[in-house]
């Protein structure tokens, strides 16, 4: 969602929703690791029914990475996100449903979002490998040492898009992966999984949204359901609040900021691209057994417990003496509504309202302030009241000129206490800091000490350095003789970067200015402010915005055609006389077609992925829309700082010259084009001991055709409707592999069939209560957790688990000792437990050392499950392919489990000691004599 900072500042407001997963881990002997039994209890001590996957928020991170080597094809990546999802699996363990939704083709109003994003991608690419090429010459010029340029294909990710390759590839793959799962895990054995892939039309959390909404108004579903959803995006939030229902968790990767990457060019850490200058790499550890390692430390998941955020949004909007009665989810919606003030996907933010200034809290004060005169509350399931609205932002509009004086002196502010801390920091830097053997050596290395070797000489260029230095730095604005006298020629003057201040943009606005608004309307829209029938347009389009949104968080799409036509948005006190406006959308819009939409959102420089003549559209100077796709424009820093919060100047794209141009190329589509260009639906798949099973398989021998209702009593009461699918997954049939390194599914018992959720009419209202029946969760919040300090007045810390009874263990000292001992420090990094062997690409530990004349473990994996447990083959995804003669394969965590019986017991099986750290050879040495 378009909310830079919102989850964080939510997190620090409410600092109680947060709750840090507990992940069992996989177990390993003798270099085999055993698979985790997800059919166990959870080991968060709370069960989920449903896990809901968002699917491009694992896409993404698995595809181009920014913590680790990047897959090297679409193979790894297609394995990366399979691991990914496991994992995920591992932590939630539904026990009822699992939906997959990756975005479809996407409303009008979030393809301008999209458009933008594909083309500053594209541009600032094509800018970065160019300023690389530049600074890489520069540095050999010099001298500087270089590794080899890597000649490789960039992956570019805006093949992410409805409508590729890629990601009709994906759609196979995750077919392959499900139908497998079912096969070989336990925990998959009653589960229902849907798939809804990039042919099914919405973005992904919004199809989960439609599901939830659908489901909740049949008559069989369960009030007390316990939903999980998995997703990065701040907007999940918003839409988890907009279902109402008790028991809704987020689950998302803990955000870890500013994490060490290493330089492009010379592949070191420390520095970026532009401070690069060639060195030659250091040692790094004894026998330089790190150096080409990163720091990769396993991504931790965080649970984010919506119920607890009702809990202090109830206590935060309860309301005392209202003329109207006081009802709670009504508060819950409002408070949805006026976040969208602060910015989503599909309007650009109030020019005064930011989230970091504390916006939310402002817009929730004058609420509470002005609800008393209002008559009743702003929304009602997902439909606005424009005459209340209109209060709330004439109440904002009155603060306005005071927002921006101080938005401008806390600036002013924070530039003056930067100035001066450059300034502390310039003062105290010590004058010389000594280098080679007398450097300075962090506290806690244990490395043996070095003996100093010519003391005197090393004495004698340390003072000579210092006279130098202090000959230099007593008057650095004195120009000096040949003989070392002061000239007479006067200072000199001092370089624009010596400079403590650093350069600001142009900023002509000037918001803290009389005149402001007239200033904005000329530079932003160019025209007048006086011109009152436009600025009433823009506020039209903005209300309308406004009301499109909500209804799509809580109704599900009200148009498909509709976009705000404009790159800024309006003032709050603009927005009077807006109860009469219309909010009304035209009925029966259609979405674009997977290629259309892509001729909307690439740019040229990603043309490679349409048809021919279709790419001809994005280049050719006579096409009659060639000016959709300019090669460079400009970026509005729109008051910010950094180009990535500026605001992308792109010509908006007109839908009836689009399709008019598409016309003419429409018949040069191949069949497949054809196919990847027309709109699917969602798949349902079940496995064998799955009590719909029997009934799905019926319907594929009888043959019918018609549309059944999928029976409740055999699907934990989820509803809908089934038709048979042409490339279904069959029992008794194989599951060919899309993925070369991994095999097919020779005895495959799953059964796949098109799924279609319960329609209604295109007037049903989709009510935002509470469903009767619905249990309300015990309350967790303590008097404490109200502040960020409870315990005493100790520091706020975050909840293992949900359990918040759970004893936490402790180490004693031996343990801490022990700990010291067997953890090396060789690689600099600071941290007891910084200096873990990082784990391989993908994840992959070393394994444990058996020391000479130690007893091999016996063979444990037979006893991991009971017998008489229900449990099949390993999955194939982790095997070694065996359907390509002569095929190596091409990632090390799908090698096939080794045989247990090729022990040698003088040799050492790798290089990890205890827990999979590393061990000094000297430890080695030692291990075998401590007590």
């Amino acid at each position: 969602m378009g909310v830079p900072a919102f989850f964080r500042w939510l997190s620090r407001k409410y600092p109680s929703i947060i709750v840090n997963c507990v992940e069992e881990k996989a177990k390993e002997c003798n270099g085999v690791k055993a698979p985790i039994d997800t059919s166990k209890p959870n080991p968060n001590e709370v069960e989920f029914d449903n896990l809901y996957l968002d699917m491009n928020g694992i896409i993404h991170p698995c595809t181009h990475p920014e913590d680790k080597p990047a897959p090297k094809n679409e193979d790894e990546m297609m394995v990366a996100i399979f691991e990914y999802i496991d994992r995920i699996f591992n932590i939630v363990r539904p026990r009822r449903l699992l939906y997959m939704a990756i975005d479809g083709v996407a409303p009008r109003a979030k393809m301008n979002q999209q458009r933008s994003r594909r083309f500053r991608a594209s541009k600032e690419g094509m800018e970065a490998a160019e300023e690389k090429q530049k600074i890489r010459q520069e540095i050999l010029a010099k001298g500087g040492i270089l590794p080899p340029e890597e000649v490789k294909e960039r992956f570019d990710s805006n093949c992410i898009t409805p409508g590729t390759e890629f990601m009709d590839n994906l759609a196979k793959c995750l077919r392959y992966y499900i139908a497998d799962r079912l096969n070989s895990d336990p925990g998959w054995k009653n589960l229902t999984v849907i798939l809804s892939d990039a042919s099914a039309p919405g973005e992904g959390e919004h199809k989960i949204m439609d599901y939830i909404r659908r489901q909740r108004a049949q008559p069989n579903h369960d009030p007390n359901t316990h939903h999980c959803l998995c997703g990065a995006d701040a907007d999940l939030i918003m839409l988890g609040l907009a279902t109402h229902e008790p028991n809704f968790t987020i689950i998302r990767e803990e955000f870890k900021p500013n994490k060490p990457k290493p330089c492009s060019l010379c592949n070191q850490m420390g520095h970026e691209v532009k401070d690069c200058q060639g060195l030659p790499r250091e040692k790094q550890g004894k026998h330089d057994q790190f150096a080409d390692s990163l720091p990769v430390a396993e991504q931790e998941f965080i649970f984010i417990r919506l119920c607890v955020l009702r809990e202090y949004l109830e206590r935060e909007l309860t309301m005392a003496s209202l003329p109207f009665t006081f009802d709670f989810e009504r508060s819950v919606d409002d408070w949805v509504f006026m976040c969208f003030f602060v910015g989503n996907d599909f309007l650009p933010h109030l020019p005064s309202l930011e989230i970091r200034e504390g916006a939310i809290d402002r817009l929730v004060n004058i609420y509470k302030n002005v609800v008393h005169k209002t008559g009743g509350y702003l929304t009602e399931s997902g439909f606005v009241n424009l005459q209340r609205v209109q209060m709330i932002m004439l109440a904002v509009g009155e603060v306005e000129d005071s927002i921006f004086k101080k938005r401008k002196d806390d600036d002013d502010n924070f530039k003056r206490r930067q100035k001066e801390k450059r300034k502390r920091m310039k003062r105290d830097q010590p004058s010389f800091i000594p280098g080679g053997q007398f450097s300075p050596q962090a506290l806690g290395n244990r490395s043996s000490p070095q003996a100093i070797s010519n003391p005197r000489q090393a004495a004698f260029e340390m003072r000579m350095h210092d006279r130098q230095n202090s000959t230099t730095s007593s008057s650095p604005n004195t120009s000096l003789n040949s003989d070392g006298s002061p000239s007479l020629a006067g200072g000199i003057k001092r370089k624009a970067e010596d400079s403590d201040s650093e350069p600001e943009p142009e900023d002509n606005i000037r918001l803290w200015e009389t005149g402001w608004k007239q200033r904005y309307y000329k530079n932003k829209f160019d025209v007048d402010a006086s011109d009152e029938k436009f600025r009433r347009k823009v506020v039209q389009s903005y209300v309308e915005g406004l009301c499109w949104v909500l209804r799509y968080y809580y109704q599900g799409c009200a148009s498909w055609n509709w976009y705000y036509p404009f790159h800024y948005a309006p003032f709050a006190s603009d927005f009077e006389g807006i109860a009469d406006m219309p909010s009304d959308f035209e009925k029966g819009s259609k979405p674009f077609k997977p290629l259309e939409q892509l001729m909307g959102v690439f740019p040229a420089a990603s043309g490679n992925f349409l048809p021919p003549t279709w790419r001809k559209l994005m280049t050719d100077p006579e096409s009659s829309i060639i000016d959709f796709y300019p090669e460079d424009f400009a970026i509005d820093l729109n008051g910010k700082k950094y180009a990535w919060q500026g605001v992308a100047l792109l010509p908006f794209v007109d839908e009836r010259r689009l399709r008019a141009a598409l016309e003419e190329v429409y018949p040069d589509l191949t069949p497949e084009e054809s196919r990847r260009n027309s709109l699917g639906g969602d798949v349902l798949f079940v496995g064998k001991h799955h009590p719909l099973c029997d009934f799905i398989v019926e319907q594929y021998k009888t043959k019918n055709t018609e549309v059944v209702d999928i029976p409740p009593e055999l699907c934990h009461g989820i509803q809908g409707k089934l038709t048979l699918n042409e490339n279904a997954v069959l029992p008794d049939q194989p599951v060919e592999s899309p993925v070369p390194m991994l095999r097919d599914l020779t005895q495959n018992s799953a059964v796949s069939i098109s799924f279609k959720d319960p329609q209604f009419d295109e007037d049903f209202v989709f009510k935002a209560i509470v469903l009767p029946g619905a249990k309300k969760p015990a309350p967790v919040l303590k008097p404490g957790d109200w502040e960020k300090t409870n315990n005493d007045g100790r520091p706020w810390r975050p909840q293992l688990g949900f359990n918040r009874d759970r004893k936490p263990v402790h180490l004693d000292q031996s343990a801490f000792r022990t700990l010291g001992h067997t953890m090396p420090r060789e690689r600099g990094m600071p941290g007891m437990y910084a200096n873990a062997v990082p784990l391989g690409t993908y994840g992959s530990p070393y394994t444990r050392p058996l020391m000479s004349g130690q007893q091999q473990i016996p063979k444990l994996l037979s006893n991991l499950r009971p017998q008489e447990s229900w449990r099949g083959p390993t999955p194939l995804f982790q095997q070694t392919p065996q359907r390509t003669a002569g095929a190596a394969p091409l990632l090390a965590w799908n090698r096939m489990l080794q045989s247990q019986n090729q022990f040698q017991p003088n040799q050492y099986q790798g290089l990890g000691g205890p827990m999979n750290y590393p061990q000094r050879p000297e430890d080695r040495m030692d291990r075998g004599r401590q007590v």
